[in-house]
This record gives C-alpha cells, sequence and structure tokens, in this order.
C-alpha cells in the first residue's frame, strides 16, 4: 500500500460510514478550530510539549455536540458540511487536519471508537507510566522507536527501554533531551526503524503524512493520541491512549 492509498483507504470507509448512517446529504456544519493550549492539555508540570511550545495546535471539530481532534502544525478555522469535508483534497496538513478532527468527531457521534478527547494537566504522565507497563507485559523488554517528541513518553520509556527518538521539528533535530539524541525524522529514519524491535509513534502521522512508514512496517507498531482515534478504529490498528475522554 502506497502513501497515497493509505488517504484513498481511509477516505472510502469514511465515505461509506456516512453513507451508511445517511449523513453525506444532511444539511449540517462542522466547525474546526484550533484549541489553545490550556484547553487542549491544561496546565501539566512539564512545559516542554510541543503544543505548550506553541509547535503545534489541536485543532478541533464539532458535530451535535460531539468533538473530533487532530494536531497539526497548519491550524485554522473551516466551515462547511460533511460531503465538504469529504471532498477535500488532502494534499496539506492543515486539510488533513481539518478532515481527520471531522472524521474523529463524526466517529464519536456514532459511538465508533474511544477517547476522542485529549488528556490533561498531568494525564500525560500517568499516560507515560501505563504505556511502560503495557510494552513490559506485552513485549517484554525490547528496542523502541519513538515516533514524536512527548516527553513524558521519552523520559519514562528511556528509564526502562533502549529507545532512539525521530523528529520533524528542526529546532529540536540534534538536541538531547533525557539524555537521548533527537533525531532526524527523515534523515534518520530507516536506520532506526530497521534498529528498533517496536515503533510507538504520535497518531498525528496521519495529519503529516508519514504514517505510511509505520502502517507499512514489519514492526508491531503502537499508536498514540486523540488524533489517530478514527483511523485506528476504521482501519484496525493497535492504539495507546489511556487517559483521553
Amino acid at each position: 500500500m502506497s502513501k497515497k492509498n493509505i488517504y484513498i483507504e481511509i477516505k472510502k470507509e469514511f465515505n461509506a460510514l456516512i453513507k451508511d448512517n445517511d449523513l453525506l446529504n444532511e444539511k449540517v456544519t462542522i466547525t474546526a478550530r484550533a484549541l489553545n493550549t490550556e484547553e487542549a492539555i491544561g496546565n501539566p508540570k512539564r512545559k516542554n510539549y510541543p503544543i505548550v511550545k506553541g509547535k503545534e495546535k489541536l485543532m478541533q471539530a464539532e458535530y451535535k455536540g460531539f468533538y473530533g481532534q487532530a494536531f497539526t502544525d497548519l491550524p485554522g478555522s473551516y466551515d462547511g458540511t460533511i460531503a465538504d469535508v469529504l471532498n477535500l483534497s488532502l494534499d496539506s496538513n492543515y486539510n488533513r487536519g481539518v478532515f481527520i478532527a471531522t472524521l474523529n468527531a463524526i466517529m464519536n457521534f456514532l459511538d465508533k471508537g474511544e477517547n476522542f478527547i485529549h488528556c490533561k494537566n498531568e494525564e500525560p504522565e500517568n499516560c507515560s507510566k501505563e504505556l511502560v507497563k503495557y510494552i513490559n507485559k506485552n513485549y517484554g523488554n525490547k528496542k523502541i522507536a519513538l515516533i514524536g517528541f512527548q516527553p513524558a513518553f521519552l523520559e519514562n520509556l528511556s528509564q526502562n527501554f533502549h529507545i532512539r527518538v525521530l523528529d520533524l521539528d528542526n529546532d529540536k533535530i540534534g538536541t538531547k533531551e533525557y539524555g537521548i539524541l533527537i533525531e532526524d525524522g527523515e534523515k534518520n529514519k530507516e536506520d532506526v526503524l530497521k534498529w528498533c524491535d517496536i515503533i510507538v509513534s504520535t497518531g498525528s502521522s496521519v495529519v503529516n503524512q508519514t504514517i505510511d512508514n509505520y502502517i507499512l512496517s514489519d514492526k508491531p507498531t503502537i499508536f498514540y493520541g486523540t488524533t489517530i482515534a478514527g483511523t485506528a478504529s476504521l482501519l484496525g490498528l493497535q492504539r495507546f491512549c489511556r487517559y483521553s475522554k
């Protein structure tokens, strides 16, 4: 499956779901907007989450009181019908952010999946400790590729496993966090994926168009976060997101 076909598959499954539930021609408006930091993640003690640093924003779509979210570095408001969203060309992080946030809102409305709203305050910290237990129980002591800088995950995973980290933020690449080098998500990708036993990937990979690297890998992949909620349910992907709502 190519990068292009992954999005074709997501659109196909989403379109079928909309038709099966008679939502395609419904005259309904979906409004997507970028949440501020406190709305998105509250006030965690750690201040180096990308969303706190302003590197990404959490877009939120609403449909009949049900919400869906998507992290993107190109946030913005959007107003349109379900049909409009289905017809979006998924050629930018903004369009993919709108599409994925809307997909999540509709999946939430239809009760297809779970944990669609980002956790807050110290819940990301607690989630990282649960992730350590989950990996130990299901995989044992394996080498982990962490995709995306998530500070609580990085610190707690690095204390328990051999870990390498890939990120696309030029300000992070080449720096060390918790004693671990942040490697280039493009240049070092093949080497890191060959080295690891397990991939732990940010769900925002479905917005920044890198998800194919991990779906197509022969390594077990655990996606985390609310961005991937609807896609994980549609495509049967493994997801870890303990404290989202």
